[in-house]
């Protein structure tokens, strides 16, 4: 085997071993058509989708047929001469009548699908998914898990695949999240979306569900997922340069897995709840506030605190090493620059309280300061 055919069957095997393969319950290798529906909704509207094509192409079949076969048939080349025919009434009836049969005929499905979208009564689970640049929050509101809440963001790793330039021939790259949305299956689910910032759409194309996240409004949708697995979506509104890093992924489980999961959530959200009155070491609320800046803050401010165009650097800023840490504490809670800066109060007190002593002291703002979560605890009043 000479050198150039070895070099060419191991470019072969490792471009094999790096190739994408389809992600089930997310987009596959080619995709031409929607997603494997995993719920009746989704199904109808694939049924929808084929009779109304099946319906145009007939359409366009006869009509630019008539259209070319009259155009060749009746061409002047072949001698023919043009002539003024008569428009009885059954042709001016005709072709009004029809039309609005085909019309009548496309209407009646479509609408009962649209209607059945947005029923949204008798649902087992109630959650509240409120979009922002660029994460999702999630608050279970009723049902079984009531009280549960967390935030789902994009995986750090793949953050840093992409922004290396040259991403590893991952699945689900930039569909991973640290925190899926986990729910039972065969339960009516209903979703309720609304956001902090700006315009927002909950997606998942498996379920047939979009829904827009709109500042200030609640709209409402809902799934009944009929198989376990994993499915994932992105926000489908253009909400800003992190836009690309907003994925969704829902976790489907069955009754039993799911109160095990609730239990343990709750478990470990009652294990991590902070007492705002605890007092830190400078120490620790860096370390605390190292993994929060990763999760939150790292996306615009980057890793090492340079900002980026119009995004504000941290690093050697005015604000974040004032001694008067009531000025940064506004901003985290309330944001700046026309929504620019995102309000996070979404956070804890402990985890704002830690987040900004990260930023006080990492990079060259070495300032020794410490912002306890009390502090944090008397700005929100």
């Amino acid at each position: 085997m000479t050198a150039a055919a070895l070099g060419a069957g191991v470019w072969l095997e490792v471009a094999a071993q790096q190739a994408v393969n389809d992600l089930p319950g997310g987009p596959a290798v080619n995709q031409l058509n929607f997603h494997p529906p995993v719920t009746k909704i989704a199904e109808e509207q694939h049924w929808l989708h084929w009779f109304m094509l099946i319906i145009c192409t007939v359409i366009f079949v006869l009509v630019f047929g008539v259209m070319f076969y009259s155009i060749l048939k009746h061409r002047k080349s072949v001698g023919h001469k043009s002539q003024e025919l008569a428009e009885p009434i059954w042709v001016e009836l005709g072709w009004t009548i029809v039309p609005l049969l085909i019309v009548i005929g496309m209407a009646l499905p479509a609408t009962k699908v649209l209607v059945a979208q947005k029923d949204t009564t008798n649902s087992d689970l109630t959650i509240k998914a409120t979009g922002m640049q660029w994460k999702w929050g999630y608050d279970y509101i009723k049902g079984e898990g009531e009280g549960i809440g967390f935030l789902s963001t994009l995986d750090n790793s793949h953050r840093v695949m992409s922004n290396s330039g040259k991403p590893e021939a991952v699945d689900d790259y930039l569909l991973k999240v640290d925190n899926p949305l986990v729910v039972p299956v065969g339960k009516k689910v209903r979703i309720i979306t609304t956001a902090n910032d700006v315009i927002h759409a909950w997606m998942v194309p498996a379920f047939g569900v979009k829904q827009d996240a709109i500042p200030g409004f609640v709209r409402d949708t809902w799934f009944r997922a009929e198989k376990t697995g994993d499915f994932y979506g992105q926000c489908a509104e253009l909400c800003g340069k992190e836009h690309a890093y907003m994925p969704i992924h829902v976790k489907v489980v069955t009754a039993e897995e799911y109160t095990k999961w609730v239990d343990e959530k709750k478990k470990a959200m009652a294990a991590a709840a902070d007492d705002p009155n605890k007092v830190w070491t400078l120490t620790d609320l860096v370390k605390r506030g190292e993994s929060v800046y990763a999760a939150n803050c790292a996306a615009c401010h980057q890793a090492n605190g340079k900002g980026a165009g119009p995004i504000k650097p941290l690093d050697g800023s005015a604000i974040v090493t004032d001694a008067d840490h009531l000025k940064m504490t506004q901003i985290m809670l309330n944001g700046a620059a026309g929504g620019a800066m995102p309000a996070w109060k979404q956070l804890s007190d402990t985890e704002l309280a830690a987040v900004m002593t990260y930023a006080k002291n990492s990079w060259s703002n070495q300032t020794q300061q410490i912002v306890q979560p009390a502090q944090v605890v008397a700005a929100r009043k």
